[in-house]
């Protein structure tokens, strides 16, 4: 009998001493970080509402419990039943069956109502029909990325289930070595923005975060050849901890199932779909550049297969010596600040991801309250001296200011924005905007993944601003729903209609002019003195966009996605308004670290460009006297 079955059996023997008499213990197992208790006796169960709770108090494990297979009643009838227990007005949607696992899947417009006060209405359906609901989001606007997704992790359950079960037992086995240490090797985004990465080593684990691509550098991809990374082989790696979607960060995900990794992904559960919508899209728009994809679709079907999503603030089991928690980074949905609990209290490391420290229209600010940090990793992108973005309200001012300005010519106002994030923050403005009549009332025209994304933002409410949220709850209140928003779905013909039509502001991915639609709009309208080019988001050293932010004015037009052979020379106007950022600021990322509790005793500034991860980590020397580094690409730093 191996190590992971005794201490199952030891388990077992625990939670049979504290369930009541006449409650049936079937079966105990790991599912990736939970821990799985099958039982004949599900109602009962459910009738004490902390019995879990106390459980999982003593076992120190992430408890599910579920009904066997052979006591569940008949679907038809627990429908029925189940339609009984939950208000009507929880708009629910579908129920879906699984009795391999004794779950229900019940989808719902409002899931709150189907969950109850403290999961109340979970467990008085549980004492009706014996299954264990599961309760997920109808999406107000109708996505096909988290349809796919969960269609495609529906039709994969037996094999996802395998895979959790192989997982849970690497997570719970018994530790190797006596030895303990812990080291964090820099693989990508140190003194550059993009391609991030890091390992987190111990004697016993191996664990990598984020893997990213460089944007507006081709073939720059991080040191994964290294030994500390797949050198050794993809197998060597234990997890994977995706912070957030954006490319930089999750780009090159999949690559790992490529090359052998079929460990798991721990990330949020909106970060998951993300991920997906965006990987898929970073194949497509390097097919139509001509150039060779690194990875196949299947393998972001593989990636997808293997995410483990949790909550913010869930310590979770990763290793048998690693517990991990994500908290709020404020900067994209789902966007995570990883907190690495080592050993039995032997260290803590913490990841920022990216992070944007004050409330913005569409986030709660970064989260900085942690129960210990020994070092912090942080980002630097607006890291330099005179990095200090405006005032929000004053870059909102600016922004109508400059849409007011283009609509009295008779303009257009075209905005390069990120699909995830900044286009949805642009949204909230201008939807506002309108609707207090600070602008005119015109058409806002979202192309590229803009849409879709925005639909994924809907599904997941809970992960967005506490007011918004609340305002989404309500669906005749959804700003995202407003009438002046119009999805460009008819390609190049609607495109060009827009173009001849009247004032109008189009919203287009890439963000960083790299390609996609916005190059298509800026041939249409580039030559148009009238209208405006308005930067939002930060642009990458070596991208279009910031050589046309710093006057660059002759542009790649035709076909290649921004590759052709022939140039146009821009007319219309540039402006960029700062503020929007999904970055903190110089001084947000310094009002991060000074009312971080704890403190930490050691920083390094990463993901910014030399000049300002060195002045950042100089600054925070000075100030608050802790040791600060500013990396290279390729270091190891040991903490114990």
């Amino acid at each position: 009998m191996s190590k992971v079955e005794q201490k199952l059996d030891e388990i077992e023997a625990t939670i049979r001493n504290e369930v009541p008499a006449g409650i049936s213990i079937s079966d105990v197992t790991y599912e990736g970080p939970e821990l799985v208790i099958y039982t004949r006796d599900p109602k009962q169960f459910a009738q004490d509402g902390d019995l879990v709770r106390r459980l999982a108090s003593k076992l120190r494990k992430r408890i599910t419990v579920r009904p066997d297979p052979d006591v569940l009643s008949r679907p038809d009838d627990a429908r029925e039943q189940i339609m009984d227990v939950v208000p009507e007005e929880a708009g629910v949607t579908d129920l879906d069956f699984h009795a391999d696992t004794g779950e229900v899947v019940i989808e719902a417009e409002k899931p709150g109502l189907v969950i109850g006060r403290h999961g109340s209405t979970m467990r008085e359906i549980t004492q009706e029909v014996g299954w264990t609901p599961e309760v997920v989001r109808t999406p107000p606007i109708e996505s096909s990325t988290v349809q796919n997704v969960r269609n495609f992790l529906k039709q994969e359950r037996d094999e996802r289930r395998d895979i959790l079960e192989r997982i849970g037992r690497q997570i719970h086995r018994e530790e190797m070595s006596d030895d303990e240490w812990v080291r964090v090797t820099t693989l990508g985004c140190c003194r550059e923005v993009g391609r991030a990465a890091f390992i987190v080593s111990t004697p016993e684990t191996r664990v990598l975060i984020d893997c990213g691509d460089k944007p507006g550098a081709e073939g720059e991809v991080p040191y994964l050849q290294v030994p500390e990374a797949l050198g050794s082989g993809a197998s060597s790696l234990d997890a994977v901890v995706l912070t957030h979607a954006h490319l930089d960060h999750s780009a090159l995900i999949p690559l790992l199932f490529k090359y052998g990794y079929d460990g798991p992904i721990y990330c949020t559960e909106p970060t998951r779909d993300l991920m997906g919508l965006l990987t898929l899209d970073y194949l497509d728009v390097a097919a139509k550049e001509g150039r060779a994809p690194p990875y196949e679709s299947e393998m972001v079907r593989e990636a997808i297969k293997h995410c483990i999503p949790i909550e913010y603030g869930d310590v979770t089991d990763i290793s048998p010596d690693i517990k991990l928690t994500l908290h709020n980074a404020g900067h994209i949905l789902g966007s995570s600040i990883a907190h690495f609990h080592i050993g039995d209290g032997l260290y803590n490391v913490a990841f920022s991801g990216d992070i944007h420290y004050e409330d913005t229209r569409l986030f709660n600010g970064a989260v900085n309250e942690f129960p210990r940090v020994e070092t912090l990793i942080l980002e630097s992108t607006y890291g330099g001296r005179n990095d200090y973005q405006t005032d929000q309200e004053d870059s909102e001012r600016k922004l109508t200011e400059v849409i007011n300005d283009t609509y009295e010519k008779g303009g257009k106002v075209l905005i390069p924005a990120f699909a995830v994030g900044r286009s949805q923050e642009i949204m909230l403005v201008l939807e506002e905007a309108m609707r207090n009549g600070d602008i005119p009332e015109m058409p806002v025209h979202l192309d590229g993944m803009i849409w879709e994304a925005t639909a994924i933002h809907t599904t997941y409410p809970e992960y967005l601003r506490d007011d918004l949220r609340d305002r989404i709850f309500h669906e005749d209140k959804n700003p995202f729903l407003s009438d002046q928003f119009n999805h460009i779905d008819g390609g190049e013909d609607e495109r060009q209609e827009v173009a001849d039509g009247d004032q109008c502001i189009i919203l287009s991915t890439s963000g960083m002019v790299t390609g996609g639609p916005i190059m298509s709009w800026l041939e249409h309208l580039g030559p148009e003195s009238d209208s405006k080019l308005v930067f939002v988001g930060y642009q990458a050293q070596g991208t279009l966009g910031r050589r046309i932010q710093n006057g660059w004015n002759e542009i790649p037009v035709g076909n290649g996605g921004g590759r052709g052979r022939n140039t146009m020379k821009m007319h219309m106007d540039v402006e960029t308004v700062d503020g929007f950022s999904g970055h903190a600021d110089r001084q947000g990322l310094e009002n991060f670290v000074k009312t971080m509790n704890p403190r930490p005793e050691k920083v390094l500034c990463v993901h910014g460009d030399e000049s300002s991860a060195q002045d950042l980590s100089s600054a925070l020397y000075h100030e608050y006297n802790m040791r600060t580094f500013a990396p290279k690409n390729l270091e190891t730093f040991r903490f114990v």
